[in-house]
């Protein structure tokens, strides 16, 4: 929830956005540690929503660097 708090309140604000590509950041590393646990329980069918969501917070961190920076 937090995540998702510090992806979307700093481009609504307009204060400090560049806490949307650390918020983004964080959540890549959340999806990815959470891939690699769903794969050591050998719970694979749960590791494709991880993949979605770390491809989502990747496509974030582009298009806030390169093709639609807030600053």
């Amino acid at each position: 929830m937090l995540g998702a708090i510090g992806l979307i309140l700093p481009a609504i604000t307009g204060i400090a956005t560049w806490l949307t590509v650390a918020a983004a950041s964080g959540l890549v590393i959340v999806m990815a540690s959470a891939a690699i646990f769903h794969a050591s329980h050998r719970e694979y069918s749960n590791i494709g929503m991880n993949v979605v969501l770390l491809l989502l917070t990747v496509l974030v961190i582009v298009g806030r660097l390169t093709f639609a920076p807030l600053a």
